[in-house]
């Protein structure tokens, strides 16, 4: 990024939030969180989407007091006001419900200027409302989804994004994304799913804030494949990068066939609980978290962070969005910039910061080491 870190324990962080598919809910629970005076008092806000939608959705949600500071640059964002970067092109129709080339493009505009901003630093961290994918291709755009794009644009050479969906100590993380269900059993390796286990553990800590987080393997076949019978990736893949972990030092379980876990409460012993594909995980944590929860984009040079949920075209324009999921992805966005800012000064002198919490006159938190899970929660899993 094109600027010093913020001490965002005492500087409000500029959040850049681009406005997704302007035919689904993503404008419109926009407008719901931003209508809240009180949320300038924590965060500056910059929108990268379509003024005359903004206020259009705003006026069919009678929110009577938003008002846009329409400003030509991130780097011009005030404090204090909605700040409103305008991309896309004039014109722009809004149709609720309905997929659009438009939409689509106009979405990708967003996007890609709320990066540009990231990129140099005019923004501390990016939340991005749900885009189309299928109306999101072109020439220039052709990603499955925000975290292969974001993956592409920020992570370092070699590194690969980590999607984690989150909610209070509810944390999932997946092996595969948005790959089709035929090709996940080849994509469950052996490298892959220990690769995704130790940059899991990495981001528990310096993101979430977990000193030895415990990690919940799911296996990818029902019953952990029984011994072989429904299948060998568990004995042949996932149990041997388990084990290389274990020996790292990292507190990784497993494999835990996935409707043991979450039907059994089982999940709630866990920092983090990796799946081996999209639904998988994401299926239960959207059933236990109903409306709520963040996707988050570990891994990148740059925090972002998304609600949960998709377009909802079929919810889009009837003034019932729930703004829940997108108000905690800004709050998560920020929680998340805190923690790592902490986690990276405490690396980089940990000395100094012990000296700092003893001149505060506050005694240092104790380090925890956590148990194991016990031998009953884990089969109980089963």
């Amino acid at each position: 990024m094109g600027k010093g870190p913020n001490n965002f324990e005492n500087v409000k962080p500029k959040i850049g939030i681009t406005i997704g598919d302007v035919n689904g809910i993503g404008v419109e629970v926009i407008v719901k969180a931003l209508s809240n005076p009180d949320i300038k008092e924590i965060l500056t806000p910059v929108i990268f989407g379509n003024s005359a939608i903004m206020k259009q959705v705003a006026a069919d949600l009678t929110v009577e007091d938003l008002h846009f500071n329409i400003i030509p640059s991130a780097a011009e964002a005030a404090d204090g006001k909605i700040n409103l970067v305008e991309t896309g092109e004039a014109g722009l129709q809004r149709m609720p419900g309905m997929k659009s080339a438009q939409a689509g493009k106009a979405a990708v505009a967003a996007l890609e200027a709320g990066v540009k901003a990231a990129q140099e630093g005019q923004i501390d961290a990016l939340v991005t409302a749900p885009i189309d994918k299928e109306t999101a291709q072109s020439d220039d755009f052709h990603f499955i989804g925000h975290t292969e794009f974001l993956e592409d644009r920020f992570a370092a050479e070699g590194e690969k994004a980590l999607m984690v969906l989150a909610d209070g100590g509810l944390r999932v993380a997946l092996v595969t994304t948005h790959v089709p269900l035929h090709d996940v059993s080849k994509l469950v390796t052996r490298e892959r799913v220990e690769d995704a286990i130790k940059r899991y553990n990495q981001v528990l800590k310096m993101d979430f804030g977990c000193e030895r987080p415990k990690i919940a393997v799911l296996s990818l076949n029902p019953h952990c494949g029984d011994g072989g019978v429904i299948g060998r990736e568990e004995e042949e893949q996932i149990i041997p990068a388990i084990e290389e972990c274990q020996r790292a030092g990292i507190l990784a379980f497993g494999p835990i066939a996935a409707d043991g876990l979450f039907g059994s409460g089982a999940y709630m012993n866990f920092d983090g609980i990796l799946a081996m594909y999209h639904d998988q995980g994401l299926a239960p944590f959207k059933a236990l978290t109903r409306s709520g929860g963040t996707n988050f984009t570990a891994g990148l040079q740059v925090v972002r962070t998304s609600p949960a949920h998709g377009t909802a075209y079929d919810k889009a324009g009837k003034g019932s969005a729930d703004e829940a999921s997108l108000k905690d992805a800004i709050y998560s966005a920020i929680d998340i910039l805190r923690r790592r800012q902490r986690f990276l000064e405490a690396a980089a002198n940990p000395l100094h910061i012990r000296e700092k919490v003893q001149k505060e006159g506050r005694r240092p938190r104790p380090v925890e080491t956590p148990s194991e899970p016990d031998a009953k929660d884990l089969a109980a899993a089963e």
